[in-house]
C-alpha cells in the first residue's frame, strides 16, 4: 500500500510541518514502508505471548532512612575558597 500525496499532506498538517514537494515524495515512500512493515507484524501469532509492560523484571529497592551525624561545618567550610557568614560564597550565574 502506498500513501497518497493528499494523505502525506494531511499528516504533515496534523504535525504542523511544512514540507517541500521533494519531502512529500520522500515521506510518502518512507511512511508507506513503515505501514507495510506494521502490516507484516500484525500477521504474527502472539496468542501464546503474555502481555508485558517491560522487557526486564523491575523491583523497587527501598532503603531505610538512617540518621547519621554529618561532618562538622567548620571542617567543610575550611576547603571553600570564599566563606561568608558560615556559607559558601559563589559567583552569581544568573543576571537579573
Amino acid at each position: 500500500m502506498s500513501l497518497t500525496r493528499e494523505e502525506v499532506e494531511h499528516i504533515a498538517q496534523l504535525a504542523r510541518l511544512g514540507l517541500s514537494e521533494a519531502e512529500k515524495e520522500l515521506f510518502a515512500s518512507q511512511l508507506s514502508a513503515i505501514l507495510d512493515y506494521v502490516r507484516v507484524l500484525q500477521e504474527l501469532d502472539t496468542e501464546s505471548v503474555p502481555p508485558t509492560t517491560t522487557a526486564v523484571p523491575l523491583e523497587n529497592v527501598w532503603f531505610e532512612d538512617v540518621v547519621e551525624p554529618s561532618l562538622p561545618r567548620d571542617d567543610i567550610l575550611s576547603n571553600a575558597p570564599d566563606v561568608v557568614d558560615g556559607f559558601f560564597r559563589v559567583r552569581a550565574v544568573l543576571d537579573f
